[in-house]
């Protein structure tokens, strides 16, 4: 849980400029103080507030708020696919409780430290903590936002939106370590940039899933030319 904390701290920065921007924003609309900390708490998704901000500026029904959140946050589905095996052992009410806070940047940190040996039978209090950290920060930022939304005039016209941007590319780099990875990188950032007007989001989970996929597609084409894993046409040496 330490070590949560720890690796939590520099995500701080890049998710307190986006809670805050929030903040600032919520009451412009008919939210106030109580509802827009209320939706931080319970929704806890960055990119669905603000397009719950938008629709209830627009009079939106509320049934058609939650069925758009619903569909821009879709890529939680393929969180909680990976993240599936190796909760699996804790009790429903340990899994409900971790998936109710899962975020994408706790995922982020959670996935790198199920890859490591040493998180074997305590990764789901790591991704306690990261979710806890992730949910204060957020919180808070959404506080400070209200206390200054007196202060500030346009928030968009502030730009503190590219922060959470600078913070993904850095979770993301450390995740690139072969060419499948790459593969799959170049696709995500091709089909995001062409499915961007989609409506929903939807582009991101399109890009998602078919980076995924040819990311796996990849591998599977390399390891079948190559069973053991290693350049064609170079000798096996002892480790």
């Amino acid at each position: 849980m330490l070590a949560a904390t720890r690796d939590s701290l520099p995500i701080w920065v890049g998710v307190t400029p986006v809670g805050l921007v929030f903040g600032l924003l919520s009451q412009q609309t008919e939210l106030g103080v109580f509802g827009t900390l209320a939706m931080s708490a319970f929704v806890l998704a960055g990119s669905a507030q603000f397009i719950a901000l938008s629709l209830l500026q627009a009079s939106t029904a509320y049934p058609l708020i939650v069925l758009t959140t619903l569909v821009v946050n879709l890529r939680h589905l393929l969180y909680g696919a990976s993240l599936a095996p190796h909760i699996q052992r804790l009790r429903p009410a340990w899994q409900r409780f971790l998936a109710f806070g899962l975020t994408d940047e706790s995922y982020a940190l959670t996935v790198t430290r199920f890859t490591r040996a040493d998180a074997t039978g305590s990764g789901h209090w790591y991704l306690l903590a990261a979710n806890a950290n992730i949910f204060t920060c957020w919180l808070l930022s959404t506080a400070l936002g209200i206390l200054l939304s007196g202060w500030v005039g346009d928030p968009a016209a502030l730009r503190l939106d590219f922060a959470l941007y600078a913070t993904f590319i850095g979770l993301l780099i450390p995740h690139v370590r072969d060419r499948a990875a790459v593969v799959a990188m170049l696709v995500a950032g091709v089909v995001a940039l062409l499915a961007r007007d989609l409506p929903g989001k939807l582009g991101l989970l399109l890009a998602a899933l078919l980076a995924a996929s040819a990311g796996l597609l990849w591998d599977r084409l390399t390891v079948g030319a190559n069973p053991r894993g290693r350049p064609s046409g170079k000798k096996e040496t002892s480790k």
